[in-house]
């Protein structure tokens, strides 16, 4: 009688709803020396793959196999089309020997699943023609599932896909979490209170006491600070540091050309005693200018609403309290010479100034939808996914690296682009930049882009910020920066040895050679790379995908709630033109001006629906799905965690003095990846 070797295999089934599945599974091992016969991994009907479980199946075998290198599954419906979450498979050899091949997907139908076994390892290293040919298949089926497509013309490159069920079964929301943009915004009005209000749609509020009808149910700190002190000057200028938009604020020591402002008109808000061009070249003047939104035709999708949208410069100063408040706003741009533009200024009457403020805060909340929030972090943390998929194969450790940081971004934006940004989408329910609009302002972001722009360090130094005081979006954003460069730059020394590495690396050249061509349409100096020659370079790329999708992602989004829902301090539209002289403002204009009933639900609706963290949120630094199964890496990601508790405790620390906390870009509430 001869002897029969066993494998032993333990299959690992999800713990997400309807993870588990009653259908058959096949399964072959593939050693270095030879392969098992195909087995049904069959056990009793209840028995079969239930949710959280781990099975454990005997193979056998008459000789042994070798190096356990690949395994292949195939899943056969028992009674009807049932998915299945496989989390890990683990063999252990009659020997004794241990092989462990992460997995962590959906399994549909498929023809055959072959997973690698899971030490991370570049193309290079791959030494047989076996694996080799795995990793060329495998990208060569991936490249067939995500193709490249352009939405619109000047955008992005995004997924080749019409809706969600296009999506390849893996990268779907699953069950528990699905995107209904109209039932989310409805829930949220549902749950603020405001369906009666919706019915009044078209028919303005009496005066700005009356938004209040509509902050019944907030019990939020923020947002009642934002409430009670929105109209002064100083809350004004608080919110380009530590607002929902805090990155249009920068030096300036020249003023543009199409600026009006004066000596003269300023003097009086200069408190050092210095001449505006002193307190230029001395550091303390800022700008925000809104110029991308300069002839961009305003949202006409109601016929029933004339909407209208401006470009303002907006004048900051750093006053002798170290604070940053306007001192002077230009609604216009009519010339060169700056003639023909109102310059509103702190001392003019109440209503003209208090308009002008709103007037700049509306543009600011639609350059924040649009540029800051919508392409700076979703549709290039798109790109980055999607070349991910179709260039680095599963066993890549920059692949593992990058898996978490990618979750659920194609099917949000997928999503999004299906209901919420698309023609009649819900954007133009209640914003100015609806319409054709949001296509005319992405495409003139895009010709602006840069990659260094994406990089936090450069980005600060570019806008002059460095020194500014209690803007706690930079010093935080800086802190998890160098924190997710130290762990990056650990887990790449770990792979690779040199800068030739990199430089040998044909997957990982690939993969920032299609990042460059999901970002085509960006302008000609945009100095995204197309190849990478060190391993400092390699670095800096992977903590720009890794903070795009995570940290700048937090800083701009979980904030809308807080800073938006008080109407009057971030109006999503206006519906009066914006005032070209002074002294003919007074409060029926403004309120005229405001977003009437209807659209101020909608906002609410949106901003509070696009707050919530998801069930089961992972935040940064939280990596449950074991991608990488070698000890180096596991201590790297130890330390990164230790050091993302160090920045956490510091910012809780800064936070107990502040009258209006900062804590979008606290560790413990930074999301990994893109996915509301």
């Amino acid at each position: 009688m001869s002897t029969m070797f066993t494998y032993t295999v333990y299959i690992a089934t999800g713990k997400q709803e309807f993870a588990g599945t009653i259908d058959y599974v096949y399964l072959t091992l593939v050693g270095t020396e030879r392969c098992s016969d195909r087995t049904l991994l069959d056990k009793s009907f209840f028995d079969r793959f239930a949710r959280g479980s781990v099975m454990s199946f005997d193979v056998s075998v008459k000789e042994t196999l070798g190096h356990i290198v690949l395994v292949k599954f195939e899943k056969k419906k028992l009674l009807f089309n049932d998915q299945w979450y496989c989390r890990n498979i683990n063999v252990t050899s009659p020997s004794g020997d241990c092989f462990d091949f992460p997995c962590y997907r959906w399994i549909g139908n498929e023809k055959e699943v072959v997973l690698q076994e899971g030490m991370a390892r570049l193309p290079q290293d791959d030494q047989t023609s076996l694996l080799k040919e795995h990793r060329r298949s495998e990208l060569q089926s991936r490249q067939q599932l995500f193709r490249w497509k352009e939405w619109r013309p000047g955008f992005p490159m995004s997924i080749d896909a019409n809706s969600g069920t296009d999506l390849y079964l893996d990268i779907k929301f699953d069950v528990a979490k699905t995107v209904d943009f109209d039932l989310n915004y409805l829930k949220a009005i549902e749950n603020l209170g405001l369906n009666k209000l919706i019915s009044l749609f078209q028919s303005s509020w009496m005066d700005i006491a009356d938004f209040g009808k509509i902050f019944l149910n907030i019990k939020n700190p923020v947002s009642e600070y934002v409430m009670q002190n929105w109209n002064e000057d100083f809350m004004f200028g608080y919110q380009f540091l530590n607002g929902c938009n805090p990155v249009m604020i920068s030096k300036c020591m020249n003023l543009p050309d199409k600026f009006a402002v004066t000596q003269e008109m300023v003097q009086g808000s200069l408190d050092r005693g210095l001449t505006l061009q002193k307190e230029l070249k001395a550091g303390n003047i800022y700008i925000a200018d809104y110029a991308i939104l300069e002839g961009v035709q305003a949202n006409a999708t109601d016929p029933n609403t004339q909407q209208y949208l401006a470009a303002p410069f907006c004048l900051l100063y750093k006053n002798s309290q170290n604070e940053i408040i306007p001192i002077a706003i230009q609604l216009s741009r009519q010339s060169t010479a700056g003639e023909g533009n109102t310059v509103f200024l702190p001392n003019d009457n109440q209503y003209d100034w208090m308009l002008a403020k709103m007037w700049v805060k509306s543009s600011d909340f639609n350059v924040h939808q649009l540029v800051t929030h919508l392409l700076r972090t979703h549709l290039i943390s798109e790109v980055f996914a999607i070349a991910m998929y179709r260039q680095l194969a599963a066993v890549h450790p920059v692949y593992k690296l990058l898996i978490p940081h990618v979750h659920f971004t194609i099917a949000i934006n997928t999503a999004a682009r299906e209901n919420l940004i698309c023609e009649s989408g819900l954007f133009d329910k209640a914003n100015s930049t609806g319409g054709t609009a949001i296509v005319e302002v992405v495409q003139k972001a895009m010709k602006t882009l840069t990659y260094k722009s994406l990089c936090f360090p450069e980005a600060m130094k570019a806008r002059g910020v460095e020194d500014l005081p209690n803007y706690y979006y930079r010093d935080d954003g800086m802190m998890v920066w160098e924190a997710m460069k130290s762990f990056v730059s650990d887990v790449v020394k770990i792979y690779y040895g040199s800068d030739e590495t990199v430089q040998e690396d044909k997957e990982i050249q690939a993969f920032v050679k299609d990042v460059c061509f999901g970002m085509k349409n960006c302008p000609k100096n945009c100095e995204f790379p197309d190849s990478l020659k060190t391993r400092e370079q390699l670095v800096e790329f992977l903590t720009v995908v890794i903070f795009t999708a995570s940290a700048q992602h937090a800083a701009v989004n979980f904030g809308q709630y807080d800073w938006f829902a008080w109407v009057p301090n971030s109006p999503s539209t206006m519906r009066k033109p914006p005032p070209t002289q002074k002294g003919q403002v007074d409060m029926k204009y403004i309120m005229e001006s405001l977003p009437d009933r209807g659209r101020s639900c909608w906002h609410l609706g949106a901003v509070w629906a696009l707050s919530r963290f998801q069930d089961n949120e992972l935040f940064l630094g939280e990596y449950p799905d074991m991608y990488f199964t070698e000890q180096p890496v596991m201590e790297a990601i130890e330390n990164f965690r230790k050091k993302l508790a160090e920045v956490t405790n510091i910012i809780k620390s800064r936070n107990k003095n502040l009258k209006v906390p900062y804590c979008y870009l606290s560790p413990d509430q930074i999301p990994n990846s893109v996915a509301i």
